[in-house]
């Protein structure tokens, strides 16, 4: 059985949680690549790999390498990569978990940035040698939208990465890479992409056949491995779930650590059915629930982590998107009351609303226990939390949740004034899955061009 764990529900700070958005860059530039396809790899199995390098079965190593000594810095085709370049964009990612990283963690993060920053520069080198520049005045205006997330100024946001060991330059050159990476797929890649009328229809079809069945959306981190690293990679994919586990963000890790295509969008993949996955990944999603995270599963050429987002039924009206109007009750408990205290008047409020017959009396109810009424209206049902989306699907309206909440936060109810259901869905319109059959295409060879400009590159490290 592959260890499949759920992910902590928790309320983050609004500054961490705009901050975890920095990793998502291309939705914050306007570079989309939603509705990718799951990673697939260009690479062979270990032992066609073997036959392809010519390697003697047995190996002997004259010399010695010590993975534990690491290069903090490089050289990339001349361009270098300084100590506190890794330093601020590592800090990036330290706030993005709330800061909570051991050190033993810091350190294989701090190797993956250099990695990222390589492959930036690569990318950003790549862009200029064929004449595509980003003007200064388009990293500004996108560096001003990132500091809008934080409902600060630029100026204010400038002194907020200096106090959490980061600056300003270092987003503006992750802004910059995305933007002269996504305009030279534009111009190198995407007008050698082609997709026929006969895919198109054939993807409708087999859409049209699947109506019904289970579909999800899903996160993944791929990476790479061989068969003399693998049991290192195998350790680094279970301490990645382990750090998601203790509150840290599914796309941050999959921004920086994921060798998928994906890893732009924080491993989304969009919207999938099990069919279009690796067989591997499809056994463990097909046993997963929305929040649980799956792996490490060895697939092609690596080892893979999914994470199910949210899932629905193909091509069916799904009543998680359902909209709702409620009317919440809530109750706060004073500083220093006991759990003994708390679970008495959690009991004297359950008792009280259970006498609620319908909104209409939700007020009345309310100023008798003294809580506070608040109206909702248009209230998503799948933007809930699971546990209380589960409890909303089978209320009618007038019907009321049992009481949530904690000491801390205090106990609350939710009553349904009214549920507008959702329609039937149709399938995508040919030009939309036109639009995604070739961005799954330009991803794959933008991944490849990649892998060449690594292979071209002349990378000294210091």
């Amino acid at each position: 059985m592959l260890p499949v764990v759920s992910t902590p529900n928790r309320m983050i700070p609004a500054v961490l949680s705009a901050l975890r958005t920095l990793f998502l860059s291309s939705a914050l530039i306007g570079v989309g690549m939603q509705g990718v396809s799951a990673q697939t790899v260009d690479d062979d199995n270990s032992g066609v790999s073997s036959q392809q390098l010519n390697l003697p079965k047995d190996v002997t190593v004259f010399g010695k390498s010590d993975p534990n000594i690491r290069k903090a810095t490089a050289i990339v085709n001349g361009r270098i990569i300084t100590g506190t370049d890794v330093d601020q964009r590592l800090a990036l990612i330290i706030t993005a978990n709330g800061g909570k990283v051991e050190a033993e963690e810091k350190e294989r993060l701090r190797v993956q940035v250099l990695r990222n920053l390589i492959d930036e520069t690569l990318q950003i080198q790549e862009a200029a040698a064929n004449d595509i520049k980003v003007d200064k005045a388009e990293v500004e205006q996108s560096y001003e939208r990132v500091a809008s997330n934080f409902r600060q100024s630029p100026a204010q946001f400038d002194q907020y990465l200096r106090t959490q060991g980061s600056s300003s330059a270092s987003i503006k050159r992750q802004i910059e890479g995305e933007l002269a990476w996504s305009r030279l797929q534009r111009r190198n890649i995407q007008p050698f992409v082609n997709v026929s009328e006969e895919e198109v229809k054939s993807t409708v079809d087999r859409l049209n056949a699947a109506k019904g069945s289970d579909e999800f959306r899903i996160g993944e981190i791929y990476l790479s491995a061989t068969p003399e690293n693998h049991a290192q990679i195998v350790a680094n994919a279970r301490n990645i779930i382990q750090q998601i586990q203790q509150g840290g963000s599914f796309q941050a890790y999959a921004r920086q650590f994921s060798e998928a295509s994906t890893a732009a969008v924080g491993g989304d993949l969009g919207w999938v059915r099990p069919a279009q996955l690796p067989d591997e990944l499809a056994q463990a999603a097909n046993g997963m629930q929305v929040g649980q995270i799956a792996g490490p599963i060895d697939v092609a050429g690596g080892v893979s982590l999914i994470y199910v987002m949210d899932k629905r039924k193909v091509l069916t009206a799904d009543p998680r998107d359902s909209l709702l109007s409620l009317k919440q009750l809530s109750i706060l408990f004073p500083k220093g009351i006991t759990k003994e205290q708390a679970s008495v008047k959690a009991a004297s409020f359950a008792g009280a609303v259970k006498e609620i017959k319908g909104c209409g009396q939700a007020n009345e109810v309310g100023a008798k226990v003294g809580a506070d009424v608040v109206d909702n209206d248009n209230v998503k049902l799948r933007d809930l939390p699971p546990q209380l989306q589960d409890i909303l699907l089978n209320l009618q309206v007038g019907q009321s949740t049992p009481p949530f909440g904690s000491i801390t936060d205090g106990v609350r109810i939710l009553v349904v004034c009214g549920r507008d259901d959702p329609a039937s869905a149709n399938a995508p319109d040919a030009s939309q899955i036109m639009a995604q059959l070739e961005e799954e295409r330009v991803n794959k060879r933008a991944r490849i061009y990649l892998r060449d400009l690594r292979r071209d590159a002349v990378i000294e490290y210091n």
